[in-house]
Order: C-alpha cells, then structure tokens, then sequence
C-alpha cells in the first residue's frame, strides 16, 4: 500500500495548523513525524486516518483519491497516547474485537498468539481497569496489530509511560514492525526515540515540514540550523563565528579548520554546530581547546552530561561513563574540527561531518 500526500495543508479559522506539504510514507517500513508539541504531528496523522479533512491538497492511495472518503472507508489502526480500550471487555475481547468483525477463523488462537507477542497472555481474562498504564498500552497495540491494516498510526503511543517501560515496549515494537509489510506512521517529540525507530524520519516544526529521508541521514546531515535543533538530544550547541583564510574563527574562540564552499565569501557570518557527544575530555591530535567551568554535571545510565562556562558560551558535553565533577571546577573540553557543523547565515547547511565520527 502506498499512501501519499500531495500538497496537504490544513487551516483552522485563520490558524494555519500545517503549511502545504508532501509525503509519501515507506511500505514496509517506520516513519517517524518527530518534532515538538504543536508541530503538527496530530493534525497529520489525523488527515492520513480519515479523522480530518485537509484544507487543500490530496491523498492518494495507490493512486486513487481518498481525500473526501472518512475513517470508517479506509482501513486504518490508531493508537494514541492515552489508554484507548473497551472498559466492558476483557483483554481478550479487546484484542479480539477487531477479528471478530472481519469473521475470521482461529480468534482464540491469534489473540494468544498477539498477547503472548506483547507479554499480557496473563492478563487476558482480566479488564482494563485491573491493568497498569504500560499494560493497558499494550491491550492498545495488540488490538492495533489485529486489525491488520495496511497503515498502522501511532500518536506519541509511549509518552504516559515510566521511562523503563518505554524503552521495554519501543524496543518490541522495533522488532514487531520489522517483521511485517504495514506503513507504519510514529510520532514522537524524542529524538532519540526517532533515532531508536529507524526506518524514515520527517522533522516537523509549526506545522511546517523541515526535512524527510532515512532516519540516519537526516540525523547526520540536517538541511537547516532548524533540524539540526530539533534533531538533537542534549540540544547541539551552536556558536557565533565567521569565515576566514584558515577555516572558521569562532567568536571570542579556537579557529577551525574546514574546508568550506568556495562560494561562501572571507569573514561571512556562519554558524558552528558541535554535537554534545563530539566533545570528550582528554585530547587528539589535531584537536582544539575549550576551557572553562563546570556549571552542572549530572548523571544520565552510562553518561555522564556536563554543562560548561567557556568564553564562547555555555557548552553541554555529552561524555562517556561516570565523571564526579564539582561545581565551578576547572574543565577543558576537546573537539576535532573534522566533527563541526557549519551551517550559513540563512541557517542552511553548509558542511556536516563525515559519517563514522562523534554523534
């Protein structure tokens, strides 16, 4: 099934809620809408459902027009981030219903099979209510996955959830998703979260969508300073800086030296990007340096993310293991310049690193 979307925008009174855009979802594969609350995802994902009707454009399945045919023509699984479930039924009746509407053979059998996927087959007598958020998350997308449809949205399905159990449940839906043939639509406020997911990821921000391709490559190469913002877990840091016959000065900063587009003019303003994780303590050859104070350290699992005074600006510095770093101690960070951003003064993307490098 391909689903695609030609020109669709969408207003509210005089509200734009999504400029015109295009989109065309992979079959078989995971796109991830990622972008802050109110970016669009919603709005989105309830046109391609049949939910909303866009204020121009079209959608197109597999050729043929669907912009003015509702929900209930089209079949499509939704889940959301609340917990959606039929409180008379029994798990099993949830995760049933869907099967019992297209009359198929073998109910018992397939909904222990999809409760035995998601790890509730325990649960399957009980009703919502006896179940905890996580649990109830999972009767949700079990009954997603029996509907079998073609195109499977997911609205930020994991966000209600405790940390341990997002990551228990992404890690099963990665793994559920890889194995079948639906188009399968995520949206996600998380970056990592889209990094996770794989597949295709779309940047959204006010509506608009910045930047669409595999989940990597729109990671490692963002179009604009706007992408590379929202596609950054801590935020990238960016610095003030300027051409110059070496490379790139940074303000009040080291000189890097990169080789950029000729066409970008001596002493035109730009912008350096450094990825929090491309920041490391101890020095390499050809690395330059940045001293300064620690202003806050904290420990995140195996990292350790340390916010830094310098005299270019605060510096976050995402760094591997456990540091014990006191308050206002002295600190110098490193960075190869081969791991910078560049990006003009319009904020488009003028050099990335290559891949293989810092995060």
């Amino acid at each position: 099934m391909q689903l695609a979307l030609q020109g669709i925008g969408k207003k509210v009174g005089p509200e734009v809620w999504l400029h015109a855009l295009n989109l065309a979802p992979r079959p078989g594969e995971v796109t991830v809408l990622l972008g802050a609350t109110l970016a669009g995802k919603t709005s989105l994902m309830r046109i391609m459902a049949g939910l909303d009707a866009p204020s121009k454009g079209r959608l197109l399945l597999d050729g043929a027009d669907i912009t003015g045919v509702g929900v209930r023509q089209r079949n499509v699984a939704m889940v959301y981030q609340q917990f959606i479930n039929y409180p008379s039924l029994t798990v099993a009746d949830n995760i049933a219903s869907p099967l019992k509407l297209r009359q198929e053979k073998n109910i018992d059998a397939r909904v222990r099979e999809l409760a035995t996927k998601l790890h509730i087959e325990m649960f399957l007598e009980r009703y919502p209510a006896e179940l905890s958020g996580g649990q109830q998350q999972r009767v949700a997308l079990a009954r997603a996955l029996a509907k079998a449809a073609p195109l499977v949205l997911l609205d930020e399905p994991l966000v209600n959830l405790d940390y341990k159990l997002r990551e228990e449940l992404r890690e099963e839906l990665t793994q559920l998703f890889a194995t079948g043939d639906a188009t399968v639509v995520y949206a996600t406020t998380e970056p990592g979260e889209a990094l996770l997911m794989g597949g295709y990821t779309a940047v959204m921000e006010q509506g608009e969508l910045l930047q669409y391709g595999p989940t990597a490559e729109v990671f490692h190469r963002p179009q604009s300073l706007r992408v590379a913002r929202a596609f950054s877990d801590p935020p990238m840091n960016l610095l003030a800086a300027q051409r110059s016959q070496d490379g790139v000065q940074i303000h009040q900063g080291p000189v890097l030296a990169l080789a950029l587009a000729q066409q970008t003019q001596a002493l035109a303003k730009v912008t350096v990007g450094l990825r929090a994780s491309a920041l490391h303590l101890q020095p390499r050859e050809g690395d330059v340096l940045f001293s300064g104070q620690v202003e806050l350290a904290e420990i995140s699992g195996s990292d350790t993310f340390v916010h830094v005074h310098t005299a270019v600006g605060e510096l976050v510095a995402q760094l591997s293991g456990v540091h014990r770093l006191a308050l206002g101690e002295a600190i110098s960070l490193y960075l190869s310049p081969a791991q910078a951003y560049v990006f003009d003064a319009q904020g488009l993307l003028l050099r990335a690193p290559e891949r293989g490098g810092a995060r």
